[in-house]
């Protein structure tokens, strides 16, 4: 069955509003009007939005003013059953974040499933990501990407290696005192010399693109790092052209001389090319002769 993105008029409709990720200038006329038409706003801080009301001239709800309530990670699930009540007796609710789009690492996707599954009409006013303006200023492909978000707290390690071959470039988010670990961590999965950029403070006064090989910017990070920090990674090389018993064990060796281990390494070349590991294994080992 296909569904009416429209949705039903006898509730009302949730909009999932993308705040700029630093400039105020970079908001748009309709994001402005809605803030001051709202009656019902969720904000993930509730005092950063009142802040940024005052920076962009406007008056939250107008003259009548909004019902402002708080909507963060520790109270999403609570708070989504109290904005579904309101959008079941017909509220419009807006939801916003500290910067960027609702449910992109923020809060808002809970929300908007439960809409979608009710029925409830859900729209979106967007605005500056600060995915997509990592990654047009990094320098590394943008034909083909992937947002990966926050790398975990546990098993960083097993969790490089899973995404060690892909493909396509990939954006981070990451936390300044973070940051270091994350970018040596990298360089152990990926490889040294595989290229990368740390942007941090986007479109605000102290803008910065760092770019190198993520054993440069590792040390580089380990200084220290200040800010909203996004980190942009090259997709892996392509190897599925490596076939032959020689040249697979000549990928092998190269992911070893970049400092990759090499059990890791035969796991990354056996995805990458579609080979059996054991065949790999067992060529890297000499238990399989070259032909």
């Amino acid at each position: 069955m296909v569904e009416d993105v429209g949705g039903t008029r006898d509730s009302g409709r949730l909009v999932l509003a993308g705040l700029p990720i630093g400039n105020v200038e970079d908001a748009p006329p309709r994001l402005l009007h809605a803030l001051e038409g709202a009656r019902v706003i969720a904000a993930e801080d509730t005092r950063r939005l009142k802040q940024f009301a005052s920076r962009a001239g406007i008056r939250l709800g107008g003259d009548s003013g909004a019902r402002v309530v708080s909507y963060y990670d520790a109270n999403e699930s609570r708070r989504s059953e109290e904005l579904l009540t309101d959008l079941r007796r017909g509220e419009e609710v807006l939801v916003v974040t500290d910067a960027g789009m609702p449910g992109v690492s923020d809060p808002g996707y809970r929300l908007a499933a439960a809409c979608a599954d009710e029925g409830i009409p859900v729209t979106a006013i967007p605005g500056p990501s600060a995915v997509t303006t990592a990654l047009v200023v990094s320098g590394l492909p943008t034909d083909r990407f992937c947002f990966e978000g926050f790398p975990p707290r546990k098993g960083l390690k097993g969790y490089l290696a899973e995404i060690a071959g892909e493909r396509r470039t990939m954006v981070f988010f990451e936390s300044p005192h973070r940051i270091a670990a994350t970018l040596e961590a990298m360089a152990d999965a990926f490889g040294s010399d595989r290229r990368a950029a740390v942007c941090r403070e986007l479109t605000k006064t102290y803008e910065q693109v760092r770019r190198g090989g993520l054993e440069e910017l590792a040390r580089w990070a380990a200084d220290g790092v200040r800010g909203e920090i996004s980190v942009v990674v090259a997709g892996a090389r392509p190897r599925a052209e490596l076939t032959g018993d020689d040249e697979l064990i000549a990928a092998v060796a190269e992911l070893e001389d970049e400092g990759v281990r090499r059990k890791e390494a035969i796991g990354r070349v056996a995805k990458e090319t579609g080979v059996p590991k054991r065949r790999v294994y067992d060529l890297v080992h000499g238990v399989v002769a070259a032909e």
